[in-house]
């Protein structure tokens, strides 16, 4: 009988191994298969090498390999193939029939349920009071673990419907912990306005792990802010009948060539919007410590290792200062990132939701104070990204206006490093929309000019025409001015720009010590400096500024 492989991704969890195990030798004690074996493709052992090594000394030529995993994303789609066809290279003659991922499933819905039940502990799924019975009844947040795969999020979203369909519950709302929004928090902030007051957490993960431990804290630390609110976490799926009774079919189905994988919307075959630079991507397999083609690779540290060619940076722009206001995709890679390469100005509260494993690097340029070099920055670019690890360079506002981002671009084009450009919210725009000034306005302003103040008027390698800025009639919006902004207003006075032109000095733009500044432009300089503005502050000037909603203060 053709041997079975269970391949699993592999968990820092001891737990998790545990589990990984003890459902293969539940499959095994089933009797319905020969021999069975399993293995992980990275972090765990036993690795994949050493399953399929085992079976084939057994006298196996033709296996089927099982991902088990929940949704068909790129470690199904693409890791666990690549790390079997390596195996082909190590046993010339071996073939191999491919399963098709677990979910979504009945079994799998059902044993859900069965955890959400568990968790409930006798309390109704649905309100028992006549009126408002939705807002009384038990709700679930399920959460998956979030990919950079659009059509395996949007299998967990099936999930959460199917789910909710003639159970009885309230809702049901989908959710991610990592790479993919809505976010635990989120998820349970919107049950919560919603009217409930009952949720429970299901976690959309097999095993035991770090993300579902992740899952658990992020729900108690929402509980503890909403004491009026009943959040409860339910288990894992684990190992279970249920789960054995769905590998023994994608086995059966495999051997029979029926896998009905999902192509209409594999951002690895179609161009899905957001993720054009997945189409056609290599697939290669990790590189698992405990895999003797691997240990060249593997340097002792704790965070994740993959082989060189999956090593790569993204440039990515934080946003202004606020936390929440990094993009969606931006946000993403940062969760994903093994390295994070953070500027001063980058929004540091977003390092507190890194792994604990993540190598963070200070590239801080402090104004009169220590700087990380750019030539520095760039080496520690490459030099990660070379060792296999999916780097983010995490800075401040736009990482193209003003933040020398194509320099660190063209320093790994150079080196022959994968790299991409995330944009972020610029303060040139942020930061005056903030303290409540349209930087355009109809038949006010009609053009904006963002000009970098680091240098002023005069210097031999200053790039500005401050002459012809003084003759234009839009909003200029002034950015690392706060050492010349006496300079430049002279400057543009002389040339013609109205001396009583308004003035806005926006400081920590979206932070909550923000503070806006107001003056007259042939004031600013004596201004600024009286009330202590510094760096970071954004000076806009121009009619605009007395269109301002919020009204400045000092």
């Amino acid at each position: 009988m053709t041997g079975l492989v269970i391949v699993g991704h592999g968990t820092r969890s001891a737990a998790g191994v545990e589990q990984f195990a003890a459902l293969v030798e539940r499959v095994r004690g089933r009797g319905d298969i020969g021999d069975v074996e399993g293995g992980f493709i990275e972090l765990s052992r036993p690795p994949l090498t050493d399953a399929v090594g085992a079976l084939v000394a057994r006298g196996h030529r033709a296996l089927v390999a099982l991902p088990l995993v929940l949704t068909g994303a790129g470690h199904g789609k693409g890791d666990i193939p690549a790390a079997m066809a390596r195996e082909q290279q190590r046993h010339p003659g071996l073939s191999y029939r491919y399963g098709r991922p677990l979910g979504p499933h009945p079994l799998l819905h059902e044993a859900l349920e069965q955890r959400i039940d568990a968790a409930l502990a006798g309390a109704d799924r649905a309100g028992t009071e006549p009126a408002g019975a939705d807002q009384a009844g038990t709700w679930v947040a399920l959460i998956g673990r979030g990919s950079t795969d659009p059509d395996a999020n949007a299998e967990v979203a099936k999930v959460a419907r199917l789910l909710w369909e003639g159970r009885g519950y309230a809702g049901v709302e989908p959710g991610f912990i990592s790479l993919a929004s809505p976010s635990v928090p989120a998820v349970l902030e919107r049950l919560r306005r919603l009217g409930a007051r009952r949720i429970v957490v299901a976690p959309y993960f097999l095993f035991a792990g770090v993300l579902p431990d992740r899952i658990v804290a992020q729900s108690a630390e929402f509980a503890a802010a909403h004491p009026d609110l009943d959040v409860r976490v339910a288990e894992v799926i684990g190992d279970c009948d249920a789960l054995a009774d769905l590998v023994l079919e994608r086995y059966a189905e495999a051997l029979g060539g029926d896998i009905r994988m999902n192509c209409d919307t594999c951002a690895y075959r179609v161009l899905m919007p957001g993720f054009a630079d997945k189409v056609g991507r290599p697939q290669r397999p990790h590189d698992h410590p405990d895999d003797p083609v691997g240990h060249h690779h593997h340097h002792g540290h704790d965070h994740h290792d993959h082989g060189h060619d999956h090593g790569s940076v993204a440039v990515v722009g934080g946003g202004p200062g606020p936390d929440d206001l990094i993009t969606v995709r931006g946000k993403a890679l940062l969760d994903a990132a093994d390295v994070v390469v953070v500027d001063r100005l980058a929004p540091q509260g977003l390092l507190a939701g890194l792994r604990p494993d993540v190598l963070v690097v200070d590239a801080a340029k402090v104004p009169r104070g220590p700087s990380m070099a750019q030539e520095a920055i760039n080496e520690a670019l490459v030099s990660h990204a070379r060792a296999g690890r999916r780097v983010v360079r995490l800075k401040g506002g736009d990482p193209y206006v003003f933040g020398r981002g194509h320099e660190e671009v063209q320093a790994c084009a150079a080196a022959g490093v994968p790299v991409t450009v995330v944009p972020g919210v610029s303060s040139a725009l942020a930061a005056p929309a903030l303290a409540g000034v349209p930087v355009t306005h109809r038949g006010v302003a009609h053009d904006v000019t963002v000009v970098s103040g680091h240098l002023p008027p005069g210097h031999p390698d200053s790039l500005v025409d401050w002459a012809a800025l003084a003759r234009a009639r839009g909003t200029v919006v002034l950015l690392m001015a706060v050492d010349t902004i006496g300079k430049i207003a002279s400057v543009l006075i002389e040339h013609g720009r109205a001396p009583e032109t308004p003035v806005l000095a926006v400081q920590d733009a979206g932070l909550p010590d923000q503070r806006s500044v107001p003056a007259r432009l042939d004031e600013i300089g004596a201004v600024a400096a009286r009330e202590g503005v510094g760096p970071p502050a954004v000076f806009v000037l121009g009619p605009v500024v007395a269109l301002t909603t919020t009204g400045p203060t000092a």
